[in-house]
């Protein structure tokens, strides 16, 4: 990551453009006009990070809506969505970027050898550099939100280089210098606890823990993102997934889960849920067969319209 000697380096610090929200509640209600349901701590730390320009660590169980998160941020900001997914095995060609090097191998059988040095100088251009996203954040100049989706899943070298990029947001390139961020993206990094993340990495971002929500504000999703349902069934299924999240479970019910629930039952034409018709679509909720055993004995012993 270190540029060549001789290049130009521009100096200064991108910028991170005009706020985006005037208050923490502007956060809240714009989110809430995307279907994305923000309490108050989420609304004010996506608040922080945009007035700070810091990265946002978002960490807790999967399918709680961490990911969600971003692309609603990006939607309410009218921002450009770019997304790195991560996975073991992950490396810098993946994230950040690449030479195409069929294209120049195609242009050095097509030149001459008394014309390689300036051939050299050509393969190496804009034109045969594959942007990955990283690159793609840092130099974009219209709004983007970028979302490095499971840092958790990545090893500790690619971890140091996301540090280095969002420590200084930019990018040096040894064949052609320094690209630097006229304006700081506003990133947000999600994370499952599948490993602990380095100390470095967490001190430079803001951090936030977003948990399986209330009983009231999970219905309140259930009715805003499932189409047609009820507000006795929304309230009864979100009644019921909070016992069943209480059982010693393999995997717990996340809400995507739960709303994949409600979505089943109103196809359905369930009005109001009996436990035989619990028993039956548990399956959807949950996904482990000793999961499902026990949940179904759990419901047995429930009055399921209290």
């Amino acid at each position: 990551m270190t540029p060549p000697s001789g290049d130009e380096i521009t100096t200064g610090f991108p910028v991170a453009g005009e706020p985006r929200f005037g208050t923490i509640d502007d956060v809240r209600q714009g989110l809430a006009g995307v279907d994305y349901l923000a309490d108050e701590g989420i609304a004010g730390v996506v608040f922080l990070a945009d007035r700070l320009a810091k990265p946002v660590l978002v960490e807790g169980p999967a399918g709680t809506g961490k990911t969600e998160l971003a692309k609603s941020v990006a939607k309410l900001t009218g921002s450009r969505l770019i997304r790195l997914q991560c996975y073991e095995g992950l490396d810098e060609s993946k994230a950040l970027y690449e030479w195409n090097y069929k294209k120049q191998l195609l242009r050095i059988q097509a030149g001459s050898d008394e014309a390689w040095r300036d051939l050299e100088d050509d393969i190496f251009s804009e034109e045969f550099l594959l942007a990955r996203p990283l690159l793609e954040a840092i130099r974009s100049t219209e709004p983007v939100v970028l979302l490095i989706d499971e840092v958790d899943r990545v090893e500790l070298e690619t971890e140091a280089l996301l540090l280095e990029i969002l420590s200084e947001y930019q990018v040096s390139i040894p064949e052609l210098g320094t690209v630097r961020a006229t304006r700081i993206p506003l990133v947000f990094l999600t994370s499952n606890n599948t490993r602990e993340l380095s100390e470095a990495l967490k001190r430079r971002c803001l951090y936030l823990h977003i948990d399986y929500p209330d009983l009231e504000r999970e219905r309140a999703i259930i009715e805003t993102r499932v189409q047609g349902i009820s507000q006795a069934l929304a309230d009864q299924i979100a009644r019921i997934v909070r016992s069943i999240r209480t059982l010693e479970l393999k995997k717990a019910p996340s809400v995507s889960e739960t709303l994949d629930w409600a979505r089943t039952l109103v196809v359905l034409g369930v009005e109001s849920i009996d436990a035989e018709q619990a028993r039956d679509t548990l399956h959807i909720l949950l996904k482990y067969r000793s999961d499902i055993d026990r949940a179904a004995k759990e419901l047995a012993g429930l009055t399921l319209d209290d």
